[in-house]
């Protein structure tokens, strides 16, 4: 029994704090890997968050809680490292007396060209190991695959149209195939064949239709896949029981996790962001939403992290309202159970 094929998380996904100093060239260091996808946050004001990858460039931003196109800005993120990042001098991410969160990802590089899809990728970084990839490509406008050279299905899909306004598109296997949430928006999930042809990505593929948000026909695109990974990442949903903490529902993962995102797929509410760094877990309370500008707020008992899995703290309709279904992506600090079957010391 394969109870995980990553011990060590922190090669693949890891989560750094820094001081902000208004100084160019910055080095962010100590993330443990080369990263392809950072995604950053000012704690401490009210800044975009900012989501970069190695395919579009360090200086190429999109704002997870914005339907902006992407824009050039040579001064917010200078580089990405073997060990982290190069910050600029710009308030986004780095102001003298701001705090930082980034969240960093590892795929596979620079990347190329996937032509398993209708669409050929103009490059794609796939990491096979941790079920993370990255893919640029040229919409069509109409029905269509594209390669994510994960080898598994995902069974999370995250797709922004970069030349214009559009929302960013999320499917989720919980959703089906006719699903959609948009990370900027917190309303409840939409249902069209337009979005993903109703067709569930395969081990090769995605599939996009006609919405021209997952889709424009010309338009450059850029997509984020998920596939699960025993011990190190897990994607579900949850129904909420509207009981305070001590009957809250426990979420099983496998893993002690490092970063949660938890939103309602049938309700109207933002998607809530917690990690093992910053305050915000197991008894402290400042929460980040992936769909607003805002600092971290402290209105919201946020989850417990357990060594196997997430508790919820809370009938707080953000996570835990009574009947309504919740979407979650999670990954991890630490297995549960390492590869060679011994228990992790993970508290």
């Amino acid at each position: 029994m394969a109870y995980t094929t990553i011990d060590k998380p922190t090669d693949y996904f890891n989560t750094k704090l820094w001081n902000g100093n208004s100084v160019n060239n910055t080095a962010i260091t100590g993330v443990g890997f080369a990263p392809d996808f950072v995604w950053g946050k000012q704690r401490t004001s009210t800044e975009n968050h900012q989501l970069l990858d190695i395919i579009r460039g360090a200086n190429n931003c999109l704002f997870s809680n914005l339907n902006n196109a992407a824009v050039q800005d040579s001064n917010i993120l200078n580089s990405f490292d073997s060990d982290g990042f190069t910050l600029g001098n710009q308030d986004q991410l780095n102001d003298t007396g701001d705090t930082y969160v980034g969240w960093s990802w590892k795929a596979n590089g620079a990347g190329s060209a996937n032509t398993d899809g209708s669409i050929n990728t103009v490059k794609t970084s796939a990491n096979t190991t941790s079920g993370f990839s990255i893919s640029k490509f040229v919409g069509s406008g109409g029905a269509a695959t594209v390669g994510h050279g994960l080898g598994v299905a995902p069974k999370v899909i995250i797709v922004k149209y970069l030349g214009g306004e559009a929302n960013w598109g999320v499917y989720h296997q919980s959703l089906g195939n006719t699903g959609a949430l948009f990370l900027d928006l917190t309303g409840t999930v939409g249902s069209s064949g337009d979005y993903w042809n109703s067709t569930s990505p395969t081990s090769t593929v995605f599939s996009v239709n006609t919405f021209s948000g997952f889709n424009y026909n010309g338009g450059n695109m850029i997509a984020y896949c998920f596939a699960e990974k025993k011990g190190f990442s897990k994607f579900g949903s949850f129904v909420g029981n509207g009981e305070p903490i001590g009957d809250a529902p426990f979420i099983y993962t496998g893993f002690k996790p490092a970063w949660v995102m938890i939103k309602s797929s049938s309700y109207a509410e933002s998607w809530s962001i917690t990690d093992n760094r910053r305050l915000g877990y197991n008894g402290d309370s400042a929460f980040l939403k992936a769909d607003s500008s805002q600092a971290e707020a402290t209105d919201l008992v946020n989850p417990n992290l357990l060594s196997n899995g997430f508790s919820l703290q809370t009938n707080d309709n953000v996570y835990n309202k009574n009947g309504q279904t919740y979407i979650y992506m999670a990954f991890a600090e630490s297995p549960f159970v390492t590869s060679t079957g011994i228990p992790s010391t993970a508290g």
